[in-house]
Formats: C-alpha cells, sequence, structure tokens
C-alpha cells in the first residue's frame, strides 16, 4: 500500500475510534510528556499518522478533515509528504493561514468534543484549546490515548541506564545548585517546584542519559520542596552509581510510573512553581486538582544551564577545535571528489559521521547529519535515505548541517559548498549571506540586549535581496546536552510570548542565516558563538561574542564584488584564525596547502 493510502486508512480507523468515544475531533501534537524537542519512535504518533516527519507539527483529525500546522522549516517538506493523504497543510506565519485555536474556534461546533492524550499536549497549549472549546461551548477531553489499537507495531518505549558524570565535566555540584533552587522557591514563595524538562533535571543532578536519540537525557520527573528532593526514574535506568548520590545527597528515588499518582496526594498549601511551557497538561490537571495553586514561571534551571561555567567553558572550546578539524578535512574531501566519483548525499553523510567517531571523546552525533545537494538544500531539515537521496553531481551547492556528542560538549555547524560553476546570483545570494554570519559574530551590544535587538545584524543582508529565511538566526547550544536549549537565542520576534532570555556571559548561541529558494538552492552558514564580556565603561557593559567553530568558509562561492570593506575585514580576520588554529591538527601536506588555499585572503 502506498504512503498516501496508508495514511488515509490509518485516519479512517482513528476516526471510527474518536466516534466510539462519543467524539468528533482528535489531537496530536510532536511532544513526549516532557515536551522533548526531539522525541523517541514510541511517541511519533503525529508522524505515524500524517506522514510528516518534521520535528515540528500538529495534527487535528476531524469528521471529515484533517489539518497539519508546521513552521517554515518544513513548508516545502511537509508538502512532498502529505502529498495525496487528504491532510492540508497549514503554514504557519503565513498570512491568512488561522492558528490552532482560530481554525478550533470556527470549525468546532457546540457540544462537539476533542480528544487528546494529556501527557502529550503542553499545559500551556492545553489551557488555550480548554479555554477555546469551552467558549463554543464545547469540550477537551484528555484522558485517553487511541492510538494504541491501530499504532499495532509501534516501538517500545526508553528505560536506558542513568549515568554520573565525572567531577570534570561539570565544575559545580548537585548541591550548590539545589541550594540556589531553594533560594529561588523562597523568594518565590513557593512550596514547591514541579520539574518535567529532561535537560534541565540531567544538568541539575550532574546525570545523563540515553532515552532520546542524539540527546543525552534519560525519563525522569522531579518535585523539589523545602526539605525534600523526589526523583521519578524509571527501574532499570537506576544504577548502583545512582542509589549511592542518591543516598549521600538526600534524594528519594522513586518510580517513574508513580509520578501521576503521587501528584493527586501532595496537596501543597504554598503555590507550586510550573512551567507552563514545558510541563504537560495531565500534570497541570492533577495539580490543580489536587487543590494546588500553580506559578507558571519559567524553569529557574533553564538559564541557570544555559550560562556555562569554567570548566564547561574550557572544555566546550576544545570540543569544538577537534570537531572543526575533523569538518574540515571533510570539506577537503568533498571539493576534491564531489562531482568527480560516484557519491550519494548519503555516502557523504555516512563518511563525514565515521570521521566525527574516530574522535576519542565522541559518543553519538547531537541530531541526523543533514547532507542535501542542489534543490534538496532548500529544505531546512531535509533528511537523505538509503531509498530517497540524490547523487551529488556539479554546478550546484551541496550543504552539510551536523554535530556530535562529546564528552566535553555539543557541537552543531553548518557549511554550503560551492561544487562546479555556479551561477552570478548563486554567489550574490552566498556571500551576503556570509556578510550577515560574520556581521552578527563581530557585534558588540550592551549587557541587557536580546536576540531580537541582534537578529537584524545577520537577517539584513538577506531581506535587502528582498528575501528571507523562515526561521531564527540563532539557538541556545547545550553542554553535553540539548543541541537547541534556551532561553537565549536570535530571532526578530519571541514566539508563543515568552519573556526573551538576555544574552549574558557564558551563554552558547548559534548564528546561522540562510537562503532558500524552493525548487533550486538553500544556503546555510552556521558558527557557535560564546557570549563574552568585552569592557565597562560609563555607558554600561558591553558584551561580544568569541566563535567556538574554526571552519573555513567556501570561498569558490564568495564574490568579492559583494561584500563591503569591513566585511572584508571580518572575512579575512577569521580565516586566518581558521589557519592558525587547525593547522596543528593537518596530518599531510596535502591537508596544509589545502587549509592555506581555503584560508586564503582576499
Amino acid at each position: 500500500m502506498a504512503q498516501a493510502e496508508q495514511i488515509r486508512s490509518r485516519l479512517e480507523q482513528l476516526r471510527a475510534k474518536v466516534r466510539e468515544q462519543k467524539a468528533q475531533w482528535y489531537l496530536m501534537v510532536t511532544m513526549d510528556p516532557h515536551a522533548s524537542e526531539y522525541i523517541n519512535d514510541h511517541y511519533k504518533e503525529r508522524e505515524y499518522f500524517s506522514g510528516f516527519t518534521g520535528s515540528n507539527g500538529t495534527l487535528l483529525v476531524g469528521p471529515e478533515e484533517a489539518c497539519l500546522w508546521t513552521d517554515g522549516r518544513y513548508f516545502v517538506q511537509a508538502e512532498k509528504e502529505l502529498r495525496g493523504s487528504g491532510i492540508t497543510l497549514m503554514r504557519m506565519g503565513d498570512a491568512g493561514v488561522p492558528k490552532l485555536t482560530e481554525y478550533l474556534k470556527s470549525q468546532v461546533a457546540a457540544g462537539d468534543v476533542l480528544l487528546a492524550d494529556g501527557r502529550l499536549v503542553s499545559a500551556r497549549q492545553g489551557r488555550e484549546i480548554y479555554q477555546t472549546l469551552r467558549e463554543v461551548g464545547a469540550s477537551f477531553k484528555v484522558g485517553k490515548n487511541l492510538t494504541e489499537g491501530i499504532w499495532k507495531e509501534r516501538p517500545a518505549d526508553s528505560e536506558a541506564e542513568l549515568r554520573l558524570l565525572p567531577k570534570k565535566l561539570y565544575g559545580q555540584e548537585y548541591h550548590d545548585k539545589m541550594m540556589e533552587l531553594r533560594d529561588e522557591m523562597e523568594h518565590r514563595g513557593a512550596a514547591a517546584f514541579v520539574l518535567s524538562k529532561l535537560d534541565d533535571q540531567m544538568w541539575l543532578f550532574n546525570l545523563r542519559g540515553n532515552d532520546i536519540a542524539y540527546n543525552p537525557v534519560a525519563y525522569a520527573y522531579t518535585v523539589v520542596t523545602g526539605y525534600e528532593v523526589f526523583l521519578y526514574v524509571k527501574e532499570a535506568a537506576v544504577t548502583d552509581a545512582l542509589c549511592n548520590m542518591a543516598m549521600d545527597e538526600d534524594i528519594t528515588l522513586k518510580r517513574y510510573e508513580d509520578f501521576y499518582t503521587d501528584l493527586t496526594k501532595f496537596g501543597f498549601a504554598d503555590p507550586v512553581l510550573v512551567d507552563l511551557e514545558n510541563t504537560n497538561y495531565l500534570t497541570c490537571r492533577l495539580l490543580e486538582r489536587s487543590g494546588c495553586r500553580l506559578i507558571d514561571t519559567p524553569n529557574p534551571t533553564e538559564e541557570w544551564k544555559a550560562v556555562k561555567n569554567e570548566t564547561e567553558i574550557a572544555r566546550l572550546k576544545q570540543a569544538y577545535l577537534e570537531d572543526s578539524a575533523v569538518l574540515t578535512k571533510f570539506l577537503f574531501y568533498m571539493k576534491e571528489n564531489a562531482g568527480k566519483i560516484q557519491m550519494s548525499e548519503v555516502d557523504a553523510q555516512k563518511k563525514l559521521d565515521a570521521m566525527r567517531a574516530k574522535l576519542p571523546s565522541f559518543r553519538d552525533l547531537s541530531f541526523t547529519t543533514i547532507s542535501a545537494f542542489g534543490s534538496n538544500a532548500a529544505m531546512m531539515h531535509y533528511e537523505a535515505t538509503e531509498e530517497d537521496c540524490a547523487q551529488i553531481g556539479t554546478d550546484g551547492f551541496y550543504l552539510v548541517d551536523s554535530g556530535a556528542q562529546y564528552d566535553g560538549g555539543t557541537t552543531d555547524v553548518t557549511r554550503t559548498l560551492a561544487i562546479g560553476r555556479i551561477s552570478e546570483e548563486h554567489k550574490k545570494h552566498f556571500t551576503r549571506v556570509a556578510a550577515g554570519m560574520l556581521a552578527l559574530q563581530n557585534a558588540v551590544f550592551l549587557q541587557g540586549c536580546t536576540g531580537r535587538n541582534l537578529d537584524i545584524l545577520a537577517r539584513g543582508p538577506v531581506w535587502e535581496m528582498d528575501m528571507d529565511y523562515k526561521c531564527g538566526t540563532g539557538h541556545g547550544v547545550g553542554y553535553m546536552l540539548n543541541v537547541h536549549e534556551g532561553p537565549q537565542g536570535i530571532r526578530w520576534k519571541q514566539p508563543n510570548g515568552r519573556k526573551e532570555g538576555e544574552l549574558r556571559p557564558g551563554m552558547l548561541v548559534s548564528d546561522e542565516p540562510g537562503v532558500y529558494v524552493a525548487g533550486s538552492h538553500g544556503i546555510r552558514l552556521e558558527n557557535i558563538l560564546l557570549v563574552t564580556k568585552k569592557c565597562v565603561n560609563s555607558d554600561g557593559e558591553f558584551l561580544t561574542f568569541a566563535p567556538l567553530t574554526w571552519v573555513p568558509l567556501d570561498l569558490d562561492g564568495v564574490d568579492a564584488a559583494y561584500l563591503e570593506p569591513k566585511e572584508k575585514t571580518w572575512l579575512n580576520s577569521y580565516h586566518q584564525q581558521v589557519c592558525e588554529k587547525l593547522m596543528p591538527f593537518m596530518e599531510t601536506e596535502e591537508e596544509k596547502s589545502a587549509l592555506f588555499a581555503a584560508t586564503r585572503q582576499i
């Protein structure tokens, strides 16, 4: 059965189960019980029922219709993957496209019932949906998951062992973090803090796991009171080392499966701190039903985790240097061989992944390597597979976005190569993207600025061509954790109405402007930057960025005619530093000559 036919069949089976429940609508969000950005295969319900494989999407199934909302990173991909399924693509942010709640308000009738698994909807979104449906006289019920009987071959959930980090890798003890957390709770008058976000919990306890591909986290919940700490983990994940740590630090280990039952028993008299964006709706409802009053606030652990300490920064610098050397050698290989030998996007991806895996500190990739040639690069989160990939030819751009998890850091870097001859227009696009990346990398700004203040530096050269990239310019990066983290970011508008995170010394942020022309080409250039102090004077404290990424920009894609004098100076200065830092890693005369050529002054 063709993919589109399978999707239509699955949706009809789902609709039948919805009718059995005396309901009309069913909602699936890309989410696990911890509001993780990336989820393991067990929770990919939306993907199974829609065929859309992107990392962000919401599927609403009605009596006859079905709609999928996703953001601009995935428009091209979603259009391709939804073709023939009967699912309408809702392009988030486009003029005239209603938000989910707007659509519900216009389409759901009084008396209708919308069903969802309350563990797989964020508390904030669940509240918005509940209020919207209440206004039209409809109901939102979150008790049952109706996908189980249809998705018979559903992958098993994960319960991998937790591991304690050695002290040399983390730099701050658990008990010091807990003291700071309890001070924050006391300041806010809170009786407890309920933490669901996985990377925050790993950071807090100096733990790492392996429950989600590429993200070294473990399924867990944490409840902190003024005198107790409860850590809910899966029994198979518990090790002797974790038990010993828990005993030493007065941490009560509890069964992961008992979390929801315990929520109904706490009944805290004073408020409970909960991040509604990063907590599921069922958790929120159970706490409220037990009589708890909730304080919706971003997890304080998120900002503390984002500011790297001295130990972490030192480890990160070394990890990025070694990672940059590997990627640079791969790019030399591609420049020498692409278009001359038979090579698919998957072949190139496998070669780079294998090169990284040889580094002694390597543990895993930090996300699936994006290896895209020609028009495939126009899809921001394209994923080549053995069954569906292109051969890498000539006269076009090859884009590779990749990274890894090391004992000492999490990396993320993108480069675009000109293979063969490229047009004047393509060179202009590449050069202006490079100019934007370098402008942000060389920014000087006052303490208190957010990414919204700086986004125009990277996006401006693209806007000047009457073009835009449908995503943010930058995201935070974890330390041996998720490749995407907050609260910092670089974007011209803040999603979801959340408070913007100020850029603080010690934070990492990506710098990745791009140009994406559907059916033609895609360009993205990405460095990871460390926020650092520059100076303090009567006008305030000034900050700047220090690049962690040291990989040449392909000068075959650059036309100096499209660079302003200061932009040319930035490029030459960056390449001079790249050459100095990477030369010790070049092992042959050929590699040394290639590095000299790739970083030549223009």
